[in-house]
């Protein structure tokens, strides 16, 4: 298992300042918010995307995917009534998997839950299907570059649609595109789910719908810094062959950024150094 580090927690870093620190404190790559490298993403081009990630590797990390696709530019929704609106959507979708390839990223995880959630007034049903037509265009582009789309499930308090891994699981089942999967928030999982976190990997991991994990504690801190246990999770990614990226992906920094993702990557690899003796 590689370690990532959410890249907007070392804000307002440059760059390369994230990326040297990240590979002092021992993380393998950095996940990346596109928003952090641009006002509006959708300027970057495929030959600055392809820069980020030249820059990352010469501190020897990885740009291991992207997340947060949605928050600029503002106003984008895949829910909406206004299908120009929605079209707009789908091409920004499409564009962050562009640029997710260009920079060597296997992976985007779709979370965005201001952009998803059902407007008022609105049927549930409708927005659901808007919201599958969408991400069935962004899973087309997903298969086209070779990454992997992924579905965020979210807990109830940020979005009204998609907060369980069973719900999302019937949504890669009705895209059905190898392309298209779902993932375990360990933060939401923990406000949503009615079972740990170490038992829905070892019940959904085999079914081949999730594709990625992020490690956060529920009360939106770093691993370690609240009261979930995360030696089980990495047990039940062990047991189940994961190999993939962990994302630490705290949302409130104790004490600070740079503290904050030192602590975890300590915490982690202590961890893993542990479950190996």
């Amino acid at each position: 298992m590689q370690i990532a580090l959410c890249n907007e927690v070392l804000q307002p870093l440059s760059f390369a300042q994230q990326c040297a620190l990240a590979a002092a404190l021992g993380y393998d790559g950095l996940e990346v918010a596109p928003f952090t490298l641009a006002p509006n993403p959708l300027d970057l081009t495929d030959a600055q995307a392809r820069e980020y990630a030249r820059v990352a590797s010469d501190h020897g990390l990885a740009i291991t995917g992207l997340h947060w696709l949605l928050v600029a530019p503002a106003g984008l929704s895949i829910v909406c009534a206004d299908a120009a609106l929605r079209a707009r959507t789908v091409d920004a979708m499409c564009r962050m998997v562009e640029l997710c390839a260009a920079m060597g990223g296997r992976y985007l995880v779709h979370g965005s839950p201001k952009q998803r959630s059902v407007p008022p007034g609105e049927s549930r049903g409708a927005a659901l299907e808007r919201a599958r037509e969408c991400l069935a265009r962004a899973a087309g582009a997903a298969q086209r570059c070779g990454v992997t789309y992924c579905i965020e499930p979210l807990a109830p308090v940020d979005t009204d649609l998609f907060n369980t891994v069973s719900e999302a699981a019937r949504l890669v089942d009705d895209i059905g595109s190898p392309a298209f999967r779902t993932m375990i928030d360990c933060c939401a999982a923990g406000q949503a789910e009615a079972e740990p976190v170490a038992a829905l990997i070892a019940r959904w991991w085999p079914t081949g719908r999730l594709a990625h994990v992020q490690i956060n504690d529920p009360n939106h801190r770093g691993p370690g810094q609240g009261e979930m246990a995360f030696a089980p999770i990495l047990a039940a990614l062990q047991s189940v062959g994961y190999g993939g990226v962990l994302a630490v992906e705290p949302f409130d920094y104790v004490p600070d950024g740079p503290g904050c993702a030192a602590r975890a990557i300590g915490y982690l690899r202590g961890l893993l150094e542990a479950s190996e003796r």
